[in-house]
Parts: structure tokens; C-alpha cells; sequence
């Protein structure tokens, strides 16, 4: 769930359930091994479903557990909390690089 593409796949599976090709489209720049494996974690750790249909072609869907959805609640609130707070942080930087010249 720290990794970048943990957080980036709860993200998009809050919006609801969701096949392979349209995590990686959704998500965008990450390979197909690395969303094979952090699909992989994430369930593993309980915070992702995934249900194999017995279809050809095959279809896998994956989709939040309970778990799964506090987590991505709290990743989301944090998210929305540092885009807010961002011009705070930015000024934050100016006045400490102000303070230190030649630093």
C-alpha cells in the first residue's frame, strides 16, 4: 500500500471495480509486471478482491475489500489534505532556502 502504484490502484478501484486493462490505462506509466505485482501485494495484504470469470477470452476483476476501502479513504483524504495545504509547504521551502543563503 507505500509503494506509488499501491496508492495510485486504491485510488482508482474506490471509484468501484475494475479489469486489468482499464487499472493500467486508467493509471497510465506503469508496466504490465509492475500492476501484475502490486495487484498481487495488495491482495495479498487483503485490501484488493480479485474474482476470475471462467470465460474466454479470460476476464479478471478486481475490486476493494472492506479493508481495502478505509485504506483507500484515509490515502484519498491525505491526498486531498496535501494538494490543499501545498502553497503552505511551498512557502514553507522559500522561507527556510531565504533563511539559509548559499545553503
Amino acid at each position: 500500500m507505500t509503494s506509488r502504484w499501491g496508492v495510485l490502484v486504491l485510488a482508482v478501484l474506490l471509484d468501484g471495480t475494475h479489469r486489468f486493462s482499464e487499472l493500467r490505462r486508467t493509471i497510465g506509466g506503469v508496466s504490465e509486471k509492475m500492476l501484475a505485482q502490486t495487484l498481487q501485494t495488495l491482495e495479498r495484504d487483503g485490501f484488493v478482491h480479485r474474482e476470475a470469470h471462467p470465460v474466454i477470452p479470460p476476464r479478471v476483476d478486481y475490486s476493494l475489500t472492506g479493508l481495502g476501502r478505509e485504506a483507500a479513504r484515509q490515502v484519498w483524504a491525505l491526498s486531498v489534505w496535501a494538494e490543499e495545504h501545498t502553497p503552505r509547504v511551498l512557502a514553507a521551502r522559500e522561507a527556510y532556502d531565504a533563511a539559509r543563503p548559499g545553503a
